[in-house]
């Protein structure tokens, strides 16, 4: 997984295999005009691949499950992909189409490509063919591996070490780091005074913000929620707040930032995400679940606004006893921003 996705923002073709059938993906974001110009050469009936979210921003007829795929013209250039893919790009250029989707079932590994970009950290958007044989050189995967990715990442969690870091206002505090057999960035979890196994333990399931937890960005509510959690941990004695790299709800920092923009354009955090092709939340609590389980916990007072969370980690096998409100006054740059999340069901 770390490979391929590392050739996708590299620029560079991977193979994904299901079965007989191979598909040949580039990322439409780090896909140059030499790389299509040679992929048109070497592959026939190349596809736009691009998720129904996107689809539907584009006003494109959903004929198939997952993605979509539309036929590459010969004058489908790199900026044009570009642009049909980035909606950063849709103000600029808003006269994209007609478009006309492929209405027969797509391979496996168009679905696996997308999602393989949005794990990358790239835009959901690749540009794929059927292969009979993919080259040596070609970094390849099954559609299977990546399915599969969150679930692996979570049963082969461990931790690799633990170290004592006082912080200001708890400074019993340990910092553990956990990592996955698939390389992929680590996670982390705040320990404040070595709280019981015993009981319920209150926990703050907090996702990477560097706007908000490094910057003190006033554009959400992430670095108050941050600091606010570590507080109120220590002012009840103990607790873990467990840092998970999944920045802006999954989607990756640079996404985050594209969204970002669309929101000056007027767009609320939902529709900037699907204007991107993401669902509304891309995040996933398997590892927040195993972290606990690692370190000892099965049950949880879980300090947040949002019900998915609860749901999410009781799924994973996590006991959530109690919902623990965790919410901190708006400012005039994130009021709309909270409107947001308490229109998709966030608890204030």
């Amino acid at each position: 997984m770390e490979r391929a996705a590392h050739a996708l923002r590299q620029g560079k073709p991977i193979a994904i295999k299901n079965g007989r059938e191979i598909v040949i993906v580039y990322a439409v974001e780090t896909m140059s005009d030499a790389t299509l110009k040679a992929a048109r050469k070497k592959v026939k009936d190349l596809r736009l691949v691009l998720t129904h979210a996107r689809a539907r921003t584009l006003k494109i007829r959903l004929y198939t499950s997952d993605v979509v795929a539309l036929h590459l013209g010969a004058k489908d250039t790199r900026e044009r992909l570009h642009a049909i893919a980035d909606p950063t790009f849709d103000m600029a250029e808003p006269m994209k189409g007609p478009f006309e989707a492929e209405r027969a079932k797509l391979p496996a590994g168009f679905v696996a490509g997308i999602k393989l970009a949005k794990l990358s950290g790239l835009l959901p958007a690749i540009v794929a063919a059927r292969i009979s044989k993919a080259e040596r050189n070609v970094v390849a995967i099954t559609a299977k591996e990546i399915g599969d990715f969150e679930n692996e990442a979570a049963k082969t969690l461990k931790i690799v070490t633990r170290a004592r870091v006082p912080l200001e206002g708890a400074t019993n505090t340990e910092l553990v780091a956990f990592r996955s057999a698939d390389g992929g960035p680590e996670h982390y979890a705040i320990v404040v005074n070595a709280p019981s196994t015993a009981a319920p333990v209150l926990t703050r399931v907090h996702s990477e913000c560097f706007t908000g937890d490094l910057l003190g960005s006033l554009k959400c509510d992430c670095g108050p929620q941050l600091r606010g959690a570590i507080d109120a941990i220590a002012r009840n004695g103990g607790g873990i707040l467990l840092y998970l790299a999944q920045e802006g709800r999954g989607i990756g920092l640079i996404n985050k930032l594209r969204a970002y923009r669309l929101q000056d354009q007027g767009f609320d955090t939902l529709e900037a995400n699907e204007r991107l092709g993401f669902e509304a939340d891309e995040r996933l609590y398997g590892v927040a679940a195993k972290m606990l389980k690692l370190l000892g916990y099965k049950s949880v007072r879980l300090m947040t606004n949002n019900p998915d969370k609860v749901s999410s980690l009781e799924k994973y096998g996590v006991t959530v006893a109690e919902r623990v409100q965790h919410a901190f006054p708006t400012n005039v740059h994130n009021a709309g921003y909270i409107a947001t999340k308490a229109r998709a069901g966030h608890l204030f």
